[in-house]
């Protein structure tokens, strides 16, 4: 067992300078909106690439539009999932906060920005059409820590997934010039040869036209009409010509024709569907004018993709630096990170690993990392967590935050939680002894203390040593694990009853109830009976459908409409997605689609009785 400690916190000097008498209240953290938001890209840019771990915080619009739908202990892994999935589709993310850290003994090195943003159609194209639900205490905590919802709509930074870059590239492909490398085509037909050739000379009359110094001057009018005829164009201050083509093969042929011509830089000019409408030649005048091109040409393609991307751009940077992202609560983080972010989420929580683990190699949950030395204690969320290392260890950490992102000129709390997570993170790293691997690992690879807990997703991991099962922690302050076949789901008792009194209308009434069980309620109006011994849970289910509970007052319990049902039909509920209000309501639903899709199967399948040993028939006879 570790040792009980004591636990302190130190700021850097400069940070104490410009907060006397600090407290957490007074960190400093970098406000991201639009206005500013190309600054800081560059900015954290530098520092996602110098630093060893990232942390990551949400703030979303809400979690859950009904208590029960909210990750409880009775929840696996699956049914976890689909809740956090379904909080993902339907609320948006308003704050995301980042902050790039390293740790060089118990120096906290930190780099907080905290990005405000807004979905909404930048690109004046109709899509993506957002829409999102709110849950009144969310907006009311993020309205107490200070933060501007009129300046969130109007100066906040919008983005699109990867998923929705596709589909606005092919919306708005012909507002572009983009350049790509295209090979040459094989086999050359005769009519390739004319179209090349016809191609060529066309170039070449234009460029000895635009060199031609001794032209003399025409009409306006003849002269707007000769550029009309032969496609003359300016790009910039440059000659541009506007070659129109036909189909793929045309493009391969025209840019294989430009490979001649050394002065020329030729640019595609996409159609919608990722087609090529035309392709135009920019004449430059020197080879010095034609880097300049060039790197023009990338600053403007640059600014193109940040246009479409917005946020998304520190998303993508956090992806390629492959580094360790720290979250807390990391599967409703990143099903949000994934739903806004990457694409629409899969419909397992398999098949979300697999996707997010391609974007997102290493994500590590604090709240896991003190499972491992708080066993027996509930520490799920960030002060808990502070407040029980403080109780029991000692781990100084020297904060130092960087000068870039201090902002000593108003202080607010928004995007605070990025800091404790990293300061936990930081706590933890020293109290659980994890050392970087040796200089000659191989580069990418995490100390063997925390690989273990890379992307776990399930929040109800215990500890390396006991990984969860189809077993669940009815109990938030007891990790003790039952098995999902000995939970059955009770509703339809009256209003207000609460878990103990409904536990003594059990007490006794059958022999299942003799032995150890528990009640527990959902919400008010659904419960679940735990059994401490296998196999009840089926005999208290039959029973409830043949009315065998012959006691007085279950007998009233029943006709008043007492109904129940096993594990299996929750998580039937969460896979249909039938989030009602009340659990009962959503109970109700899920059996009468069970016995709405039954009627439909057995009509059609042909008639089946059965007489002692022999299956008949009954469209036989």
């Amino acid at each position: 067992m570790l040792q009980r400690r004591l636990f302190c916190t130190r700021i850097s000097k400069t940070i104490l300078q410009s907060n006397p008498g600090h407290n957490h209240s007074k960190w400093s953290v970098k406000q991201v909106p639009k206005s500013n938001f190309s600054a800081a890209l560059e900015e954290i840019s530098t520092f996602i690439s110098d630093s060893d771990f990232i942390a990551v915080s949400l703030k979303n619009t809400g979690a859950y539009s009904a208590p029960w739908q909210r990750i409880l202990p009775i929840d696996t892994a699956h049914t976890a999932y689909l809740k956090a999935k379904d909080a993902a589709e339907r609320f948006q993310v308003l704050q995301f906060a980042v902050c790039p850290f390293s740790i060089r003994g118990s120096k906290l090195i930190v780099h907080p920005y905290n990005f405000h943003l807004f979905p909404r159609d930048e690109l004046k194209i109709g899509m993506p059409s957002y829409s999102f639900s709110c849950q009144s205490s969310y907006l009311t905590s993020m309205a107490r820590e200070g933060f501007d919802f009129n300046a969130c709509i109007y100066d906040g930074i919008s983005y699109l997934s990867r998923s929705q870059e596709s589909a606005a590239i092919d919306r708005i492909g012909n507002a572009s010039h983009i350049t790509r490398t295209v090979q040459s085509p094989s086999g050359h037909t005769v009519a390739d040869s004319v179209f090349a050739e016809r191609i060529k000379s066309r170039v070449k009359h234009w460029i000895s036209s635009c060199r031609d110094t001794n032209k003399k001057p025409e009409d306006a009018l003849i002269s707007s009409l000769r550029k009309i005829v032969s496609g003359d164009e300016v790009y910039g201050s440059r000659p541009c010509l506007s070659i129109d083509v036909c189909s793929e093969r045309q493009v391969h042929l025209v840019l294989e024709t430009l490979k001649d011509f050394v002065d020329v830089i030729p640019l595609l000019n996409p159609a919608k569907g990722g087609t090529t409408m035309s392709v135009r030649v920019v004449l430059t005048s020197s080879e010095e004018d034609k880097i300049l091109l060039q790197k023009e040409l990338q600053n403007e393609e640059k600014e193109h993709n940040k246009r479409i991307r917005g946020f998304r751009e520190v998303i993508d940077l956090i992806s390629a630096s492959q580094k360790p992202v720290v979250a807390h609560n990391s599967l409703n983080d990143f099903t949000f990170v994934h739903s806004k972010f990457l694409a629409p989420l899969p419909s397992t929580l398999d098949e979300f690993k697999s996707s997010l683990c391609e974007v997102f190699p290493n994500v590590l949950d604090v709240n896991h990392l003190m499972k491992e030395i708080s066993l027996l204690k509930k520490v799920n969320n960030l002060p808990a967590s502070i407040s029980y290392l403080k109780q029991r260890f000692f781990a100084p950490v020297d904060m130092e935050i960087s000068n870039q992102a201090a902002e000593a000129t108003e202080v607010k709390t928004l995007g605070h939680d990025v800091l404790k997570i990293s300061e936990l993170f930081a706590k933890l790293y020293s109290i659980l002894k994890i050392a970087p691997k040796a200089p000659e690992a191989a580069e990418g690879h995490l100390p063997d203390a925390i690989e273990c807990y890379i992307n776990l997703f399930n929040p109800c991991f215990a500890s390396s040593h006991g990984l969860a099962d189809e077993g669940v922690s009815v109990w938030t302050d007891n990790t003790r694990k039952i098995s999902i076949k000995n939970l059955v789901f009770l509703w339809g008792f009256r209003g207000g009853t609460s878990a103990g009194q409904l536990k003594s209308l059990l007490y006794g009434s059958h022999e299942v109830f003799h032995n150890e069980f528990d009640v527990r309620l959902v919400d008010k109006s659904c419960a679940v009976v735990v059994f401490g011994n296998p196999g009840f849970s089926e005999v208290l289910l039959q029973l409830m459908d043949s009315g065998g509970i012959c006691t007085s007052t279950l007998t009233e319990m029943l006709a008043d409409g007492l109904t129940a049902a096993g594990y299996e039909v929750y998580q039937k509920v969460c896979e249909l997605g039938l989030w009602e209000a009340d659990l009962a309501s959503s109970f109700e639903r899920a059996l009468e689609e069970n016995d709405s899709f039954s009627e439909a199967h057995s009509q059609e399948l042909p008639g089946i009785c059965w007489n002692n040993d022999e299956m008949i028939n009954l469209d036989d006879l």
